[in-house]
């Protein structure tokens, strides 16, 4: 038996780059996967199930909670629940390095709507269902910049601090429903989005490599591994933590 046998994981922007990274590991441990994003990804997941992966697709706007609820109501008629979620859905690979001064509020607003807003209506959604089954595995996609105070991104360190501090408080309230919850905080990982970024690139690349005690490229396979953990078993006593992957450039 693998160890995510029966188990469903939904996994939030997953169409493509480290989303789907993640939903294709937690399908070679046994999981079925549920691939959404804004447009239900059904290309992505048909193109799974040829490999022998049971894969479903579903339309989510995370920031929306209409639709949120209709992807978990999709989930629990069509696939029969839920066990796993991953919100990895957030605003990043589109933005510009801008100071605070320059940073306006449509963008501002646009970013808090996804990467925070997006992760507490997922998570409430999730942990009603979950608690009913007695069980659950929250892993929320953070980021190392909330512990450096990266500058030029504001908004978008302000949302990831946002979504360790949720994770920590969510732990604590949903652990006596069976629920674990617990933070990624992946550094500058290389996928395709942020690489057609040169304003992310050019910022960020070097400095992120000087800081590395294993100073190379960052690649979605180096972050799927920490998630598959916390989504399986082997971390059912683990809780409220976030772990940081990025090759040692934050301490935590």
């Amino acid at each position: 038996m693998k160890p995510l046998s029966g188990k469903t994981a939904l996994v939030t922007g997953s169409a493509r780059g480290l989303g789907l990274a993640f939903a294709r590991d937690l399908a070679t441990q046994g999981a079925t996967v549920v691939l959404s994003d804004l447009q239900a990804p059904h290309d992505v997941a048909q193109a799974l199930q040829q490999e022998g992966i049971t894969a479903w697709a579903v339309a989510l706007d995370v920031a929306n909670a209409a639709s949120v609820e209709a992807a978990f109501d999709f989930i629990d008629k069509q696939v029969g629940g839920l066990d796993i979620l991953v919100n990895n859905a957030g605003i990043f690979t589109s933005l510009k390095p801008q100071s605070i001064h320059d940073i306006d509020m449509e963008e501002w607003d646009a970013v808090m709507a996804v990467n925070v807003r997006g992760v507490f209506l997922c998570s409430r959604a999730a942990a009603k269902r979950m608690a009913i089954r007695g069980y659950g595995k929250i892993i929320n996609i953070a980021s190392g910049t909330a512990f450096k105070g990266t500058p030029l991104f504001a908004h978008y360190v302000a949302s990831k601090g946002a979504v360790i501090a949720l994770t920590r408080a969510l732990s604590k309230e949903l652990g006596a429903d069976g629920i674990r919850v617990n933070a990624v905080a992946a550094g500058l990982v290389m996928t395709d989005n942020v690489m057609a970024n040169p304003d992310i690139v050019n910022r960020l690349l070097q400095g992120s490599l000087e800081s590395r005690a294993l100073s190379r490229a960052q690649q979605t396979d180096d972050v799927t591994g920490a998630v598959g953990f916390l989504a399986g078993p082997q971390s059912d006593f683990i809780t409220g933590q976030t772990l940081v992957v990025d090759g040692g450039s934050v301490t935590h």
